[in-house]
C-alpha cells in the first residue's frame, strides 16, 4: 500500500504543476514572476514542484502577475481542499469533540456501502455509549480537546440510526486483540462485546474478527481505514485524520480490504471469539 501521505503529495504536486502551466503560458520565467511578486526566486520552484503549499495570498499573486485572475478562485479551493486531506486531529478537535463528530454526518448520510477495518477499537457505529464515553475521554486527555465529551457522545450514538434504514449496508473487520484490549473498564468492556454480538446479527452488518495467530501472508495489520462506497477512503494515523480521494489509491485499500476479510472468521465463529474476549474479563 502507497505511504498514507501519497495522495497528499500527488495532489500537491498536481497544483504546482497547474501553477506552472499557468506561468508558462504567460510567457514568464520563474526568476521574472518571483521578481514582480516579490518572492525570494527559489519560491516558484517550490511551489511548482509541490514542496510548499500555497497560501491564498501566494495564488493571488501568481495570477495577478500571470493574469490568469479568472483562475484564482478555482486554485484556492483546490489548495485548500488539498489542506483538508490531512488533518491533525489537534487541529480537528480543537472545536470540541462534538463538532469533530458532526463534520461526519453528511458523508455517513450519503454513503451507501461502508466497508470498515479497525485494528484498534471497536469501529464507531458499533459502540456503546459507555465505550464511547472511554474512548473520548482518553481522546480529550491525550489531545487537550474541549471537555465535551457527553454532548460527542449523543452525536455519535445518534449517527448510529444509520444501522437500520434498510438503504445502507456494512461489512466490518475488526482484530481479535481488538476485542481483548480493555476500554473503560471490565464492566465498559462486557458491555460493548455483548452489544457487538447483538449488532453483528443486523441484516446491515456483516461482521467479521481476524483471529490472533492466523497466517498472515501479505495482509499484514494496517491502519485502520474506512471505504464510503468507491468514493473516498478516511485512514485513522497516531497523529492525524487522512482523506484518500485518488482512485488509484481507494482501489489499494479496497483490496487490502478484501484479502483481509478472507483472514476473518464469521457467524458462529466470530460470535465464539467475542464470547471467548468476555470470558476473560473475569
Amino acid at each position: 500500500m502507497s505511504s498514507p501521505s501519497s495522495s497528499v503529495q500527488q495532489a500537491r504536486h498536481a497544483l504546482g504543476q497547474r501553477l506552472r502551466e499557468i506561468r508558462l503560458d504567460a510567457g514568464l520565467t520563474a526568476r521574472e514572476l518571483a521578481r514582480r511578486a516579490g518572492w525570494h526566486e527559489s519560491k516558484c520552484s517550490r511551489l511548482e514542484h509541490g514542496r510548499t503549499p500555497p497560501s491564498d495570498a501566494d495564488i493571488r499573486e501568481w495570477t495577478l502577475h500571470c493574469r490568469a485572475q479568472d483562475q484564482t478562485e478555482d486554485l484556492i479551493a483546490t489548495a485548500r481542499g488539498i489542506d483538508g486531506m490531512y488533518v491533525e486531529w489537534r487541529r480537528m478537535e480543537r472545536a470540541g469533540l462534538k463538532r469533530a463528530q458532526e463534520s461526519v454526518r453528511p458523508l455517513f448520510e450519503r454513503t451507501r456501502r461502508f466497508r470498515i477495518y479497525q485494528s484498534w477499537v471497536i469501529p464507531g457505529l458499533l459502540q456503546t455509549p459507555a465505550y464511547t464515553a472511554a474512548v473520548l475521554r482518553t481522546v480529550a486527555t491525550l489531545r487537550d480537546a474541549p471537555d465535551d465529551v457527553a454532548d460527542a457522545v449523543a452525536e455519535r450514538m445518534q449517527r448510529q440510526h444509520i444501522l437500520h434504514t434498510g438503504i445502507h449496508r456494512f461489512a466490518v473487520l475488526v482484530e481479535e486483540w481488538v476485542l481483548r484490549t480493555v476500554i473503560g473498564d471490565t464492566e465498559v468492556m462486557a458491555g460493548q462485546l455483548g452489544h457487538l454480538i447483538a449488532v453483528g446479527t443486523l441484516p446491515s452488518v456483516s461482521l467479521g474478527i481476524i483471529p490472533m495467530g492466523v497466517p498472515r501472508g501479505v495482509g499484514w495489520p494496517v491502519e485502520s481505514f474506512t471505504v464510503y462506497d468507491d468514493a473516498q477512503v478516511n485512514v485513522e494515523l497516531v497523529s492525524a485524520h487522512l482523506t484518500v480521494t485518488q482512485p488509484r489509491e481507494i482501489d489499494e485499500y479496497a483490496q487490502s480490504f478484501a484479502y483481509l476479510s478472507q483472514l476473518a472468521v464469521y457467524g458462529a465463529e466470530a460470535r465464539a471469539l467475542i464470547t471467548a474476549a468476555i470470558n476473560a474479563l473475569g
